[in-house]
């Protein structure tokens, strides 16, 4: 369906936006000024989705892969906003533009919305709504942090939330486990944290995904995680290296036997990790691999075909 939305209106000069706008109802605002209403049921059920493109060097990354994903995770919350894909990407494209910045996080979010109907607990009586929001460049793991190697964290009071209850591969906001482990992590000096499933196998960490290198192959979690962006295209890259790749259960002894750890986020690409609790990995640096890879993702991002440039001059 497409949206009548098409002259997003904007008060507000780009020098006042560069630090953030919302795209809500076909105008843009400072993202300060962006709120939902208390009964939305994205926030009091957190019944809601969402994704994240970066914009690198003027231009979308890969974004038909993730508005693909974007549009899977709707599908299958049973969420329509009333836009389809080139719909979207043109608030995207406008909500940038209004920012003028050339490196950005993007999010897109669609919510259940209101209950139309006084009294009502039926989800179907919900009007559903898109709105998205755009920030100068998030680093998940910071860059000062990630040219040393990052120090993470295996959480042991929290396991990841199993897929029968909620299925990872649609993007949400359900970070229970997640916030639980960050305050363990937190509490024992690491930078961030990596969850377990109940089979002790490793899964993700809050806003990456987890990959162990050893003897040049690449192994991934296969379950209980989401099938991130980055992570396709960190195997994308290995696979384009001749590099084995295996997407299966990653048991956590065999990962702190891993030559080389990293993870892949949209906020940071690919990002080494030198220590998994006490663990010591690459001397206490990035491995050479793991060093490669992070500047080929780069290199990535000025290729034509995965580049959606913005379009400025509007």
């Amino acid at each position: 369906m497409m949206s009548d939305l098409s002259n997003p209106q904007s008060s507000e000069t780009t020098s006042d936006l560069s630090k953030g706008a919302a795209w809500m109802g076909g105008k843009i605002m400072p993202i300060a000024q962006a709120a939902i209403p208390v009964n939305d049921w994205g926030l009091i059920h957190s019944d809601i989705t969402y994704d994240v493109v970066p914009v690198l060097e003027g231009a979308f990354f890969r974004l038909p892969l993730y508005l693909a994903r974007f549009r899977r995770s709707m599908s299958e919350l049973r969420l329509d906003p009333g836009l389809d894909n080139s719909a979207i990407e043109a608030a995207l494209q406008d909500l940038v533009r209004a920012t003028g910045l050339r490196k950005a996080y993007v999010a897109m979010v669609t919510s259940r919305g209101v209950n139309t109907v006084p009294g009502s607990r039926d989800p179907r009586d919900c009007r559903n709504h898109f709105f998205a929001w755009c920030v100068p460049y998030i680093h998940v793991i910071r860059p000062e942090i990630a040219e040393t190697g990052a120090h993470v964290h295996i959480a042991r009071t929290v396991s990841r939330i199993p897929p029968g209850s909620i299925d990872p591969r649609v993007k949400n906001y359900h970070w229970g486990d997640f916030t639980r482990g960050l305050f363990e992590a937190k509490d024992a000096g690491a930078e961030t944290v990596i969850l377990l499933d109940e089979a002790g196998n490793v899964t993700e960490g809050p806003g990456f995904n987890v990959f162990s290198v050893k003897d040049n192959r690449l192994v991934t979690a296969d379950a209980g995680v989401l099938e991130g962006i980055s992570r396709q295209t960190a195997i994308d890259i290995a696979k384009e290296k001749g590099l084995t790749v295996e997407i299966r259960p990653l048991p956590l002894n065999e990962f702190l036997e891993s030559d080389e750890v990293f993870i892949t986020t949209s906020g940071g690409g690919i990002a080494p990790v030198a220590r998994v609790d006490d663990r010591i990995f690459s001397n206490d640096a990035p491995g050479p691999l793991t060093t490669a890879l992070h500047k080929a993702y780069f290199k990535w991002a000025s290729r034509p075909e995965n580049r959606t440039e913005i379009r400025y001059q509007e």
